[in-house]
C-alpha cells in the first residue's frame, strides 16, 4: 500500500506557498506516495483522516491556528505521522503557539541584510538526507532563528556580521530533524520563494526530508 502524504499551505502570500507546493507535490509522487493538498487548516480537526496520512507537510507562513486546529495536529504527530517543511511555512507559522514552535524545533526572528549571498554547510555527511551533497550557496533570506538545543543539526550557515556586528561569526542551524512523540520532524530554513528550489541541494534536501520524516 502506498504511502499518504497530506500537504496544506495558506497563509502570507510572499512565501509563494502554492508554487512550492507545485514543486514538491510531484517529487513526493514520484517517490510512491499519495499525496493530498488542502488549503485550510481545519483538515487538521479531522482525527480520522488525519491518522491515514504518513507525513504532513505545511506551508502557512504566519497566520493564526485553533486550538482545535493545533490540538488534531500535534496529536497526529505524536502518534507517529511525520511533519517536514521548510522556512516560514513552518517555522514561521503561528507564532502565538509555542507549544507548535516547541514540536518544530525553532522559529524565525530575523534575516538579516534581507536578501543576501551566503553559504550552507553540511555538516553531517552520513545521514540520508544530506549523504552526498557538498556545501552549496544560496541568494536569499538567511534565516537567524531560535533553536532547540535538541534538534539534530544536519546543516549549518555563519553569519558575516555585515548587517548586523553583534552575530559576526554565529554558526545557525539551516536542516535538522528531531522526534514529537512518536513523530519525525523535519525542518530546513530555505525556501523563500519558489526560485530558491532552483539550486539543486536545496531541492533535495527538502525532498528528501520530507520521504524521510514519514511514517516508519
Amino acid at each position: 500500500m502506498a504511502k499518504r502524504s497530506l500537504m496544506v499551505w495558506g497563509g502570507w502570500e510572499g512565501h509563494e506557498p502554492k508554487q512550492c507546493v507545485d514543486i514538491f507535490a510531484p517529487l513526493v509522487r514520484e517517490a510512491g506516495f499519495e499525496v493530498d493538498i488542502e488549503t485550510s487548516l481545519d483538515v487538521y480537526t479531522d482525527g480520522e483522516r488525519m491518522a491515514a496520512y504518513d507525513v504532513i507537510t505545511q506551508v502557512h507562513t504566519m497566520s493564526s491556528i485553533t486550538r482545535e486546529q493545533e490540538k488534531g495536529l500535534l496529536d497526529t504527530v505524536a502518534a507517529g505521522a511525520g511533519f517536514a517543511g521548510w522556512h516560514g511555512g513552518m517555522a514561521d507559522a503561528f507564532r502565538d503557539n509555542p507549544e507548535y514552535q516547541f514540536m518544530v524545533g525553532g522559529q524565525w526572528v530575523a534575516h538579516p541584510g534581507n536578501i543576501i549571498d551566503y553559504t550552507v554547510n553540511i555538516i553531517d555527511r552520513a545521514d540520508p538526507i544530506t549523504a552526498g551533497l557538498d556545501d552549496f550557496r544560496m541568494h536569499s533570506e538567511q534565516y537567524l532563528m531560535h533553536v532547540d538545543p535538541s534538534n539534530e543539526v544536519l546543516a549549518t550557515t555563519t553569519f558575516s556580521g555585515e548587517h548586523a556586528a553583534w552575530i559576526d561569526g554565529t554558526v545557525m542551524p539551516v536542516v535538522w530533524k528531531r522526534r514529537w512523540g512518536r513523530g519525525r520532524i523535519f525542518y530546513c530554513s530555505l525556501g523563500h520563494v519558489a526560485k530558491d528550489f532552483d539550486v539543486p541541494e536545496a531541492k533535495e534536501i527538502v525532498r528528501r526530508g520530507i520521504i524521510w520524516a514519514a511514517r516508519e
